[in-house]
């Protein structure tokens, strides 16, 4: 592990979990957020950002230095617990992992909670998907909030017999928002950035009156048999911990070719650190050698 890993997690325990532990106002919460983006999550120097639309969810598009127009495509879903984040606040990120894998990565600004609760998201995320799948093969991806909405997403295109995507990565997923799982308790203190506490009031502006255990807003709970490989990593000191550990085992169950990796004492969501976190470059590094064997075969190669 890096010298820079506990001077990280210090600085987030000291500044942002105690943010979100007190604030209230979503707005608050999405502007912060912002900021903490713009200062801290740059982009390569290559890296090309445009807008459009997508059957009337705006995206963003990011491009890594060499990623491809055409052919397969990544569609990551941002994290914030279905309330604040944006396409701006990740679009560093997939422009380094689109600068590593040489595919163009597609980032849909889904409608946020508590304006548009449940199932908005999930909505806007299926818009989204089946218009870019018409056009070109697609790896969905997402993180926290993000990383369960993908899932969630996944398991609707697999009910509906939807075309699927070529694979599925998710960093520390969000799937299980009746928050059953024994890390969100064991985990509480030693979780660097989320407050346990606030876990039950960031959802219910998500899901008002909705049944948390309805697969479309907790994976956990979906049917994945037919899905393509999936790919998840998560810190030991999360508590959205078991949150993976379950969805692994969940999509074992129904056959479905699972990649864990769990690491010691890194931040929730620790890729987007990158490269200020040595850790976060070699998940980001893994991940694209990951996604490079999902794509299809060309002639010859």
């Amino acid at each position: 592990m890096s010298l820079r890993r506990p001077l990280l997690n210090l600085v987030l325990r000291l500044r942002e979990k105690r943010f979100l532990s007190r604030v209230e106002d979503p707005d608050e919460l999405r502007d912060r957020f912002e900021q903490v983006a713009h200062w801290l999550f740059w982009p390569p120097r290559s890296a090309h950002f445009s807008s459009s639309v997508l059957d009337g969810v705006p995206v963003t598009w990011a491009r890594g230095a060499g990623a491809a127009e055409d052919g397969p495509a990544l569609m990551f879903l941002h994290g914030g617990a279905y309330v604040f984040g944006s396409a701006r606040t990740h679009r560093s990120m997939l422009a380094r992992l689109s600068e590593r894998t040489g595919l163009p990565a597609c980032l849909p600004d889904y409608r946020l909670a508590p304006e548009h609760r449940f199932p908005a998201a999930l909505e806007d995320a299926l818009s989204a998907y089946i218009a870019l799948s018409a056009e070109r093969p697609v790896i969905l991806g997402g993180d926290s909030a993000g990383g369960g909405l993908s899932l969630a997403l996944l398991a609707e295109i697999l009910k509906h017999g939807l075309r699927k995507p070529l694979a599925v990565f998710c960093f520390s997923p969000l799937t299980d928002l009746t928050f059953s799982g024994d890390s969100m308790r064991s985990n509480a203190r030693a979780e660097v950035i989320l407050p346990a506490a606030r876990t039950g009031e960031l959802a219910g502006m998500y899901l008002g009156e909705a049944n948390p255990g309805d697969p479309r807003a907790s994976p956990l709970f979906g049917r994945f048999a037919g899905a393509p490989p999936v790919w998840m990593s998560v810190g030991t000191s999360e508590i959205l911990l078991d949150d993976t550990r379950r969805m692994a085992g969940r999509l074992i169950e129904d056959g479905v070719d699972v990649t864990e990796v769990i690491a010691q004492d890194l931040p929730h969501v620790w890729p987007i650190f990158c490269p200020l976190l040595p850790e976060a470059a070699a998940t980001l590094d893994g991940l694209a050698e990951w996604i490079t064997c999902q794509l299809p075969r060309t002639a010859g190669s």
